[in-house]
């Protein structure tokens, strides 16, 4: 196999998977930075290349030529980061296909899963279990004016493009009261994402932190209450290759964001699988594997998977295109990927592919 990987030189996602590569006994892959593919650099696509597209991740270069030029801390820029996140993964295809290259993921799935009102209708469609949706928010007055008619107090407000937890706000209120949770930290009229999570309690401030929000596109769900072990709320990262959930982590919190990065923390998986039983555990990967066959062109697929408190409901919250990095992590006793980490599960479910495709090239060659 000739793989590239479209990514961010430094990032530890190419360095990983290019380690299971040659773990694997293949040559390390190839990289083309997304800044070459952002600025319009003809891209090096050979014929017969197999491409995986990875996250931008945290470039301060990629970001400016994906948001625009500022501060990389900031929240915002949604918008534009999706219209040019979006149009770079044409060209990516349009580009591969001229060459002879094939991209190992459907552009379209990978579009549709960085725009969470479009992720969430067509789980939705398809009868995956998700959080109710309130449509149609523009902004804080319309916010407050839907769960008075609706009768919600409790709500998820997230950017429609964001990702990481980047100003996601847990909002709670109640008559003559309204408190808000996020990461985000407002700056005078500015926005930045923070490590430490933080709350606001007037009318005042949480109306101008949403109206900061707004001009992206919001997308606003039912804070659906989540189960808890030791007295720390937890939802679950499962990770699906080839269709087939192989991995997962327990994030916890005492906050309502689980993201590990922001004061979460790894939770026991054994713990959790007990808690469930087992028929509550299989029910569990089975919403994870509805969810990533909406998405049948990617090899991959994270979903992040709410347990309701019972452990008896399920709901996704997020389908994620590239929530593979979770180092160190093997996959379940038992399963096809006992033993290896998340990227070896992708290099040898990509080996698999290109021996099924061969051997069909093969069949139409005696066949002829």
């Amino acid at each position: 196999m000739n793989l590239v990987v479209v990514g961010t030189p430094g990032d530890r996602r190419p360095g990983l998977f290019a380690e299971a590569c040659r773990s694997a006994g293949l040559p390390g892959p190839r990289l083309v930075p997304w800044t070459d593919v952002l600025r319009g650099v003809p891209l090096p696509f050979r014929a017969g290349d197999l491409v995986r597209v990875d996250s931008p991740g945290e470039d301060r270069a990629a970001d400016a030529l994906l948001r625009g030029p500022g501060e990389p801390a900031r929240v915002g820029g949604g918008a534009r980061w999706y219209a040019t996140f979006t149009a770079a993964l044409r060209r990516l295809s349009g580009e591969a296909t001229a060459a002879g290259a094939r991209l190992l993921c459907d552009i379209g799935d990978i579009a549709v899963m960085f725009d969470k009102r479009l992720s969430q209708a067509r789980l939705s469609a398809a009868g995956v279990p998700v959080p109710a949706v309130l449509p149609d928010i523009d902004g804080y007055a319309a916010l407050r004016s839907r769960m008075d008619e609706t009768g919600e107090r409790r709500v998820f407000v997230k950017p429609a493009h964001g990702s990481s937890a980047s100003g996601v706000v847990a909002l709670q209120t109640a008559p003559g009261r309204v408190r808000a949770v996020t990461s985000a930290f407002m700056a005078g009229d500015r926005l930045l994402n923070a490590l430490r999570v933080r709350s606001y309690g007037s009318e005042q401030e949480v109306g101008a932190l949403i109206g900061l929000l707004a001009p992206d596109g919001l997308h606003v769900e039912r804070w659906l209450p989540k189960a808890a072990l030791g007295g720390r709320v937890f939802d679950l990262r499962v990770v699906v290759v080839g269709g087939e959930p192989t991995h997962a982590v327990v994030r916890t919190s005492r906050t309502p964001m689980t993201n590990l990065h922001l004061g979460g923390a790894r939770g026991d998986l054994g713990a959790v699988r007990r808690a469930l039983g087992e028929d509550g555990w299989r029910r569990a990967l089975d919403v994870c594997a509805r969810a990533a066959a909406c998405f049948p062109g990617s090899p991959m697929v994270g979903v992040d998977l709410l347990v309701g408190a019972g452990m008896k409901r399920f709901a996704v919250c997020e389908v994620n295109a590239f929530g593979d990095l979770l180092p160190g992590l093997t996959g379940f006793p038992g399963g096809p990927a006992e033993g290896l980490d998340t990227y070896a599960a992708q290099v040898r479910s990509y080996a698999a592919q290109a021996e099924s495709c061969a051997a069909r090239v093969r069949s139409l060659a005696c066949a002829t």
